[in-house]
């Protein structure tokens, strides 16, 4: 019989132990590299939290910016049901995102004043991964290129992205190949400026909410798109909702009005006729 006062030792079942010159979970994750990646500039007890909320916001963008990129491609090559999972993931990673905002509201204002001017000018809005996920999904403002101007290579990669379709971009494409049709001016048009909603993509997208037995990807399509831009505006609000909680109407660190920015920021659509379309059907 066993003596279960025993220590448990997973090594009597074979579990690895000794890593000298076999890789382990660190080796494998860089830990050794993430783990020493948080330098902050104060001694305030909450910018460890602040940095780490961002930092890990970054790493979920990260993935986001290479599932939109598959999605976009798999949608333009004709393969569809991968493309459904990959956009059903972007919408869990930006689930995540907006659960991390409830860990990062439990810091006051008063605590984010113990290091706010540690900041100096960084702010989020210079995020150029969180750029990349708007050119890509389609919201297109080559204004917001300009903090970028310092970093060329940084600035590069956005201007290439700038000059292909857009998610949604891909979206109307296939639309109009699976044979309902999209105004060339829509299909043509400069696809590096900002997207303009025209009455006659509701229309299209009409005909496929009113019979959907008849398009079925599409309508699976379309839904995909709302049910990840939901939760792309159910972040934009949850980060206005804690800037405001934390900082009130100041400016931003970035220069920006902060708040005042982040709620013009609440109407923009990535969408826009998948959401109009709702009223005409």
């Amino acid at each position: 019989m066993s003596n279960q006062n025993q220590p448990y030792d997973p090594s009597s079942e074979g579990a690895e132990t000794e890593f000298a010159r076999k890789m382990s979970y660190g080796d494998y994750l860089s830990l050794d590299a993430i783990l020493t990646a948080q330098h902050p500039k104060s001694d305030a007890h909450d910018e460890m939290l602040f940095i780490i909320q961002h930092q890990t916001s970054e790493l979920w963008m990260k993935l986001a910016i290479r599932e939109i990129d598959a999605a976009r491609t798999a949608m333009r090559t004709g393969q569809l049901q991968p493309a459904f999972k990959m956009l059903a993931r972007i919408s869990r990673i930006f689930e995540q995102l907006n659960n991390a905002w409830d860990v990062l509201r439990t810091m006051t204002p008063s605590d984010y004043t113990t290091f706010r001017d540690a900041l100096g000018p960084s702010s989020g809005f210079q995020s150029w991964q969180y750029r990349m996920v708007e050119f890509m999904l389609g919201n297109r403002n080559k204004a917001m290129l300009k903090p970028h101007t310092h970093r060329p290579d940084i600035l590069a990669i956005l201007e290439t992205e700038l000059a292909k379709p857009s998610l949604y971009d891909e979206a109307l494409r296939l639309l109009d190949q699976s044979g309902v049709a999209v105004p060339d001016l829509v299909l043509k048009r400069d696809v590096s400026d900002p997207y303009q909603p025209s009455d006659d993509v509701i229309t299209a997208w009409q005909q496929v909410y009113q019979a959907p037995q008849d398009h079925w990807p599409l309508y699976e399509l379309a839904e995909k798109l709302v049910d990840f831009e939901d939760y792309f505006r159910r972040w934009r609000f949850n980060h206005v909702t804690t800037v405001e909680r934390v900082i009130g109407f100041k400016r931003g660190t970035g220069g920006t009005g902060g708040v005042s920015y982040l709620k013009r920021m609440l109407e923009v659509e990535l969408f826009p006729e998948l959401w109009r379309v709702r009223t005409v059907l």
